[in-house]
């Protein structure tokens, strides 16, 4: 406002100046006038455009502080997320520990029964016995057929080939159902579904066992196995029961002994 005041002002008066001075003083200070004026205009334009600039900057700022405390809470909640992911891995991690140890122990006393049974038949084989008087209950011996049949899926099951130990011992069932075998094809079936991690597979075998052959020499074990299935899948209470329902049917059992044992182990814990 008071450069244009200035310039009507200027205006105004230049004919008074051109009757004061000549020619050339007139032309020389309307130069210098119009120098003031453009020299004036020049620094408001840059006052302008700094004044512009800085609001931009304080904009910008502005918006960089926004995004950066958004950026700082999407940190924190993925901080959060990765603690709670690092304890859901640890507990997973306690809880195959704990499987794993427990597999490895019923393999164990598998591998231990098994040597029994085979030092026991060594030493009836080389020991000549008289042979006894047939009883009329008696199960008939098993026939070369069956037990090379019932020997190649039980190979199979030491091999840990346990799909083929299913597949095999399922076939000798359908072929010699009456077998005096049958019972124990039934047992390593469902320790072949254990041997795949199968628990549901193996306690249902386990049970088709005690339920066909109730008085054979495996059903005990078949309840072992089924308590030990029971406490791997995590049901320590339904494992318990089985192993004082063994313990009651079956008392003078090597499995018995064993399920006492695991019960004491179970109230220590």
């Amino acid at each position: 406002m008071r450069l244009a005041v200035f310039l009507v002002g200027s205006a105004l008066a230049l004919p008074a100046f051109a009757q004061l001075f000549d020619d050339n003083e007139a032309r020389r200070r309307v130069e210098l006038l119009r120098q003031q004026v453009e020299a004036n205009r020049k620094a408001t334009e840059e006052r302008l455009l700094k004044a512009e600039a800085a609001a931009q900057a304080a904009t910008e700022q502005s918006a960089a502080r926004g995004a950066v405390l958004e950026l700082s809470s999407q940190i924190d909640s993925l901080r959060g997320d990765i603690a709670k992911m690092r304890g859901q891995l640890e507990v997973l991690a306690n809880q195959s520990d704990t499987a794993e140890a427990r597999q490895k122990q019923l393999y164990l006393d598998i591998d231990t029964r098994l040597r029994k049974l085979e030092q026991r038949a060594e030493q009836q084989a080389a020991v000549p016995e008289k042979p006894p008087a047939p009883a009329p209950s008696a199960e008939a011996e098993p026939s070369p057929g069956e037990a090379k049949a019932y020997q190649a899926a039980l190979d199979q099951f030491k091999l840990g080939n346990y799909t083929l130990a299913v597949a095999a011992m399922q076939g000798f069932l359908v072929t010699y159902p009456s077998s005096s075998l049958a019972a124990n094809a039934q047992y390593w079936i469902g320790m072949a579904h254990s041997g795949q991690r199968d628990y549901k597979s193996a306690i249902a075998a386990q049970r088709k066992l005690l339920a066909a052959w109730p008085d054979s020499p495996k059903a005990p074990d078949a309840m072992l196995s089924i308590a030990s299935a029971q406490e791997t899948m995590g049901d320590r209470k339904s494992a318990q029961q089985t192993l004082q329902e063994l313990i009651a049917k079956y008392p003078a059992s090597s499995s018995a002994a064993s399920a006492k044992q695991r019960l004491a182990a179970f109230a220590k814990r």
